[in-house]
This record gives structure tokens, C-alpha cells and sequence, in this order.
């Protein structure tokens, strides 16, 4: 991943548009609380079993958070990882990616926690997958990832066990109470094969780099 000055910076920066629309989700769960209307936000923006009651959570569940200090630290690690990313690509390649692996995460957040460990109406909202989707990226598409890549010759399938492993460790050191641990797995392991191919460079600034 190449960084080219002027992209991605100042207020027409996909990092600041996101953060614009955490804001905002945030005051629309706000005002439906303070209005009683908690159904509304689960209905709205909680990503929950069946996934096509309520299509939609899909994507809004990945802006939307659990409180204050929730929104407040995937913030902050959007601005820390997103940043480079949004200067190395394009308004809506960052976005796509944003949106995708954030819904990703949330699916395989909620069908793993029903389907393989059995929790009951498994709820996830919040854009942390996404955002380990970024840190997973920067890691495996930077210019020394690249570098190293192209002097040593690695099978793709210890590198995909590599990345597997990486991100259970991640995994593990991210766990807490209340944490989504499966969407950040699958958000960053998703992160590290998007960054290995990378699905972010502009076409013709890959060209030019190769």
C-alpha cells in the first residue's frame, strides 16, 4: 500500500465521514431512547437473528453503538488505522471496504454465536470489525509487508494459516466482557487477506508500483 499526499485528508476524508455517521446514528439511538422506544433501536440498528427481519441492521448495525465509550473507541481507532488507508485509496474504496467487512464481521458475529455456541437471540452492534478489518489491512499492505513478501516465497496456505493465527492472538488480547470476539477475528483475518491482495490500491497506481 502506497501513500499519495492529498488523498484522504481534511474534511472530505472518508475517516471523517464515518465518523460523521457514528455521530449521527448515535443521536438517532439517543433520541429513540430518550422517547422510550428501545424496540425501535434494536428494530433499527441491532444486527440480531433472523437476518431478513431486519435486512437493513446488516449495515447500520456497524455504525451504531453501545454508549459513550463505545463509540468513543472505535473512534479512535478509526482515526489510527483508517487514516493511512484513506490516503492510500479512494472515497469509495474506503467506504466499501468499510461497510463490507464491518457487515462481515457482524454476520459471522451473530451466526457463529447461534449456530456454534448456541447463544439465544444473539444481538452485535458497533463498528469494531470494521475497524480490525483497517488494522488487519495496514498490517499485511504496507511497503514493508511488500517488501518481504516479494523476497520470501510463501506458499498461500501457510500465509492463510499465519493470518489465521494472528488473528487469534489479536483475539485473545482484545477480550473482555461484552466484547465481540468473533467479529473481530473475522474482520481482521478479513483485513489481512484484503491487504495481501490489495483491494484498496487504485488499479492505476498498482500498476505503476509494479
Amino acid at each position: 500500500m502506497t501513500v499519495a499526499g492529498g488523498n484522504g485528508t481534511g474534511t472530505e476524508s472518508p475517516v471523517v465521514e464515518t465518523l460523521a455517521l457514528f455521530v449521527v446514528v448515535f443521536a438517532l439511538q439517543g433520541v429513540a431512547y430518550a422517547v422510550g422506544r428501545t424496540a425501535l433501536v434494536v428494530g433499527l440498528f441491532a444486527l440480531s437473528p433472523p437476518l431478513e427481519a431486519n435486512p437493513w441492521t446488516i449495515v447500520t448495525s456497524v455504525y451504531a453503538h453501545d454508549g459513550l465509550a463505545h463509540l468513543l473507541s472505535n473512534g479512535v481507532a478509526l482515526v489510527l488505522f483508517g487514516w493511512p488507508i484513506a490516503r492510500a485509496t479512494t472515497r469509495l474504496r474506503f467506504h466499501a471496504f468499510f461497510v463490507a467487512t464491518g457487515a462481515f464481521a457482524g454476520v459471522a458475529q451473530v451466526w457463529v454465536s447461534g449456530a456454534v455456541f448456541g447463544v439465544d437471540n444473539p444481538e452485535v452492534l458497533g463498528a469494531s470489525g470494521a475497524v480490525f478489518a483497517l488494522m488487519g489491512y495496514l498490517l499485511a499492505g504496507n511497503r514493508l509487508a511488500d517488501g518481504l513478501a516479494a523476497r520470501v516465497e510463501v506458499p498461500r496456505w501457510a500465509t492463510l494459516a499465519a493470518f489465521v493465527a494472528l488473528a487469534a492472538i489479536i483475539t485473545v488480547a482484545t477480550a473482555a466482557p461484552q466484547v465481540a470476539l468473533i467479529a473481530h477475528f473475522a474482520g481482521f483475518l478479513l483485513g489481512l487477506v484484503a491487504g495481501r491482495a490489495g483491494v484498496l490500491e487504485p488499479r492505476t497506481r498498482r500498476a505503476l508500483a509494479t
